[in-house]
C-alpha cells in the first residue's frame, strides 16, 4: 500500500509538469501582451498550437539521417525527465534517490547535444549556423550552471534536491552572499539556456540573430511538436529549479499527508505564476542584445557563480 502510495504521488509529479508547461509558457505570453496593452492569445494557445502540429505530416528532407528522426523523441525524453526530476510541491518523493543537480545538468547536456547534431544533419546552413551558436552559448553557460551548482552543494553538503530544498527552508541558513550571487547566476543561465531575451527571441527568425530557431528550422509535424513541448518543459524546469533551491518555503515533506500536498501545490503554483509575471515584465523592459554580447552576459554569470564559490572556501558564514 505504502508502495502504490508512492508511485501515486511521483506520477503526480510526472503528470503536473506535462500539463503545466504549455500553460506556463502560454500566461508568459498573454502577461507580455497585457503589458504592451495587446490582447494577447488565450493562456491555452500553446496546447491548441501542440495538437495542430500532431495532426500535421511530417516532412522529410531526402538526406535526413536516424539522428535526424529520433532527435525530438530523445531531447523530449531528457528534459521531462529532468523536469520530473526536480521537487515541485513535495521532496522525499520515490525517485528522490535520482534528483541530483549533477544528473539534471547533465540530462539538459544531452538533450543539447543531439539538438546541436540534428541541426547539422541535413546541411542547411541555418541549421549549421544555430547549431554553433547553441554551442558557443553552451560552452559558457554550463561551467557557470556546474559553479552554481558547486555553491549551493558546499551550502547545503549535498546536490540532491530534496536534502537541499529542506535545508534551505529550515531555519540554519539565513541571508548569504553567495547564494545571492548563485540564484542571479543561475537566473542569468536559465535566460540563456531558455533562448529568452536578452540572449534570443523565438518570436522572430531573423537569419542573423536566430540561435534556438535555425537548429529547429528543418522540423515539422509531430517532431516540432515534441521539440516545441520539451523547450515548454525546459522553461517550467529552470523556473521549479530556482523556487526548490533558494524558495522552498510550503513545499510538502514526503508523507506528511494530503493536506499539505495541496498547500505545496498552491504555493508552487503562486511560485510559477510569480516567475511567469516577472520573466513577462522583464522581456518587455529588455531588448535582445546582439549574439557577439552574449559571451559577456554569460561571463558575468560564471564570474557570479565563481565569486559565490570562492567565498564559502574563505568562511561557511558567507
Amino acid at each position: 500500500m505504502v508502495v502504490m502510495s508512492d508511485i501515486f504521488v511521483q506520477g503526480m509529479q510526472m503528470l503536473l509538469v506535462l500539463l503545466l508547461a504549455p500553460l506556463l509558457t502560454g500566461f508568459v505570453r498573454k502577461m507580455k501582451a497585457r503589458l504592451v496593452r495587446r490582447q494577447g492569445a488565450s493562456v491555452f494557445q500553446p496546447y491548441r498550437d501542440l495538437l495542430r502540429l500532431l495532426r500535421k505530416e511530417v516532412v522529410l528532407a531526402d538526406n535526413a539521417s536516424w539522428l535526424f528522426r529520433v532527435t525530438p523523441y530523445v531531447t523530449f525524453a531528457a528534459i521531462w525527465v529532468a523536469a520530473a526530476l526536480v521537487p515541485t510541491f513535495a521532496t522525499g518523493l520515490l525517485f528522490n534517490w535520482t534528483a541530483d543537480l549533477i544528473a539534471i545538468v547533465s540530462l539538459l547536456g544531452s538533450a543539447r547535444f543531439f539538438l546541436a547534431l540534428a541541426g547539422m544533419d541535413v546541411g542547411t546552413s541555418f541549421g549549421g549556423i544555430g547549431a554553433s551558436r547553441e554551442v558557443m552559448i553552451a560552452a559558457l553557460a554550463e561551467p557557470a550552471m556546474l559553479l552554481v551548482v558547486f555553491c549551493i552543494a558546499l551550502v547545503a553538503g549535498s546536490t540532491q534536491l530534496s536534502t537541499v530544498a529542506n535545508f534551505v527552508a529550515s531555519s540554519y541558513v539565513g541571508l548569504r552572499v553567495s547564494l545571492g550571487m548563485a540564484v542571479i547566476a543561475l537566473i542569468m543561465v536559465a535566460l540563456a539556456e531558455n533562448a529568452r531575451i536578452p540572449v534570443d527571441n523565438p518570436a522572430t527568425h531573423l537569419e542573423l540573430t536566430m540561435v534556438h530557431e535555425a537548429m529547429v528550422l528543418e522540423y515539422s509535424g509531430r517532431h516540432l511538436a515534441m521539440i516545441e513541448f520539451g523547450a515548454f518543459l525546459k522553461l517550467l524546469l529552470y523556473i521549479s529549479l530556482i523556487a526548490c533551491v533558494f524558495l522552498p518555503w510550503k513545499i510538502a515533506v514526503f508523507g506528511t499527508g494530503p493536506l499539505s500536498y495541496a498547500v505545496g501545490a498552491v504555493a508552487y503554483l503562486v511560485k510559477l505564476a510569480a516567475a511567469g509575471f516577472f520573466l513577462a515584465l522583464f522581456e518587455t523592459a529588455t531588448a535582445k542584445m546582439r549574439v557577439f554580447r552574449v559571451p559577456q552576459f554569460l561571463g558575468a554569470a560564471l564570474m557570479l557563480g565563481l565569486l559565490g564559490t570562492l567565498l564559502l572556501f574563505v568562511s561557511k558564514s558567507f
